[in-house]
């Protein structure tokens, strides 16, 4: 009399397609959680620079990468002034950025971590032409 096939899974192919999907979920997060500013083509904005003269700054662009610590005004046909907590060597320094009307639609939340793409205008003061959260 022949003997039937088994009809169970090999142990080994289980434990295989485990092992590759815990690689997978160990590889994604760990791509994942590593987000840029993409903003490539910009250059970061020096904060000594900005405290020595910020008008020198006036239509250029940079990259400013913070903390948003405090949402100053908001109006629906203005946007929106926050102010960005800025890591330097030496301590903490704090920007404000002027986000117009056109970033309303993002959720710009207190306590998280941005990139800003800003641009200078008369008096130093930084307007958000591109904004992403990290």
């Amino acid at each position: 009399m022949a003997r039937r096939a088994s009809s169970r899974l090999n142990p080994g192919i289980i434990i295989g397609a485990v092992a590759a999907i815990a690689v997978a979920i160990f590889a994604g997060k760990s791509l994942l959680g590593k987000k840029t500013s993409s903003f490539g083509d910009v250059s970061a904005l020096g904060m000594d620079e900005l405290l020595e003269n910020g008008n020198s700054l006036r239509g250029n662009e940079y990259i400013v990468q913070g903390q948003v610590d405090e949402k100053l005004q908001w109006t629906t046909d203005r946007g929106q002034l926050v102010s960005v907590r800025v890591e330097t060597p030496g301590g903490d320094e704090f920007l404000g950025i002027e986000i117009p009307a056109e970033f309303n639609k993002l959720n710009i939340d207190t306590k998280q971590k941005y990139a800003f793409r800003v641009k200078f205008r008369q008096g130093g003061i930084a307007v958000a032409t591109g904004v992403n959260r990290l």
